[in-house]
């Protein structure tokens, strides 16, 4: 099947093997049919290059499916595919699910292979990479994530009958105030809270609304992750990758895309940009991981082998098309949870009074997979999980 990655230096190019994941899934049975849609090398948030051109919303063709893993959320909302592969290092499996209005899962770390992919994560990004499922209905997941892992789904509890009146619900409805990322709908925080609501009035799980004031500094955390002992940048890989020993002059590749003759698209051209305007040693780095740490720590002792915590999975519904490059930092609410090393199942809550996906993130502490993929199946059941598009 292909692999460009959408970059057209790779246009044309076959994989020659199947990855360890892929592998898993013929060996059970399943049949891989189609590579579906991603941004350019896979680091923005809506599915767009110059290979294939641009994915758009089942629930409305003006507006985004996310990315990276855009084309496969698009697909299965649109009934077109059972169950997908996406993988995720800052929520391209979360962010696609929820534009879509389906159910998608980050495993904990190493429980799914990550090779054959492209681009390869290096240095501490392989640290934040998980490849997970996206399904249109929650009783997939496990059967998904278990194929998926092979022997190491072994590490975590996908047979074990969850008691949700044992369970404990942390909620936050937004990050704490961060002034990089827009305000969260309102309708995303009633989703959240009646999510919330159900848990304890009709399940009888433990309830309680907390604040950890670290979310406001989420994206300079998952950079920080991203930025620790990375080996090759971004602009190599636009370039075809290390092997090529070249590397894509960015300030120069912004006026031919001005001219309309650059092959890459503006979100990658402006992240190479970005990463080489940044410092190569931030002072600032070993500060902030140290402030990772502890969050991480707070909320892995919070959450023990009983709790789960739900979070936004964005601050707003499906956008426009572009209008991602006016937020671009909005992906950090998927992202943090990238840094943090913890399992999420992203689940879709319904449709916003405009007719798109709300959703909510449910989180648990590393290999609690069980937890939150129980509350998944239990919000499908008191919400409706996946709404047929254009359906009345």
């Amino acid at each position: 099947m292909p692999n460009t990655s959408g970059l057209v230096s790779r246009k044309g190019l076959i994989a020659n093997h199947d990855s360890p994941v892929v592998h898993n899934l013929r060996e059970a049975g399943m049949i891989p049919f189609a590579c579906t849609n991603t941004s350019e090398l896979c680091m923005w948030y809506e599915s767009a290059n110059r290979v294939y051109g641009r994915t758009k919303n089942a629930y409305d063709d003006t507006k985004i499916v996310g990315g990276s893993s855009g084309g496969e959320g698009c697909i299965i909302s649109a009934g077109a595919s059972l169950i997908g592969v996406g993988s995720d290092i800052g929520g391209s499996i979360r962010m696609p699910a929820f534009f879509n209005g389906v159910f998608g899962h980050r495993p904990s770390k190493d429980l799914v292979c990550n090779d054959g992919q492209h681009p390869p994560a290096t240095g501490g990004q392989i640290e934040l990479l998980s490849t997970g499922p996206i399904c249109r209905y929650a009783e997939d997941l496990p059967l998904a994530l278990r194929i998926m892992a092979g022997p190491t789904a072994n590490k975590i509890r996908l047979d074990t009958e969850v008691d949700l009146s044992k369970l404990r619900v942390l909620s936050m409805d937004d990050d704490g105030g961060s002034l990089l990322s827009s305000n969260v709908d309102q309708s995303i925080q009633q989703a959240l809270q009646k999510a919330a609501k159900h848990l304890g009035q009709e399940c009888g799980a433990t309830v309680e609304s907390v604040h950890f004031g670290l979310m406001k500094y989420s994206l300079d955390l998952w950079s920080a992750k991203m930025a620790s002992d990375a080996e090759i940048p971004f602009a190599c890989f636009m370039a075809g990758g290390k092997d090529t020993g070249q590397k894509i002059n960015c300030f120069k590749e912004i006026f031919k895309w001005l001219g309309g003759r650059s092959d890459h698209t503006l979100p990658a051209i402006g992240l190479g940009i970005v990463e080489n305007l940044l410092p190569k040693n931030d002072p600032r780095l070993p500060h902030l991981l140290f402030l990772l740490g502890e969050l991480r720590k707070n909320l892995i002792t919070l959450l023990g082998d009983d709790g789960v915590f739900l979070y936004p999975p964005h601050p707003v519904t499906a956008p426009y098309h572009n209008y991602p490059l006016l937020t671009p930092l909005n992906f950090s609410y998927t992202a943090i949870f990238n840094a943090l090393a913890l399992p999420v199942t992203q689940v879709p809550l319904g449709l916003s009074p405009d007719g798109l996906p709300l959703g909510v993130q449910v989180v648990a502490a590393p290999y609690q997979d069980h937890l939150t993929i129980a509350v998944a199946q239990e919000l499908e059941r008191a919400f409706g999980g996946w709404v047929t598009p254009g359906g009345s």
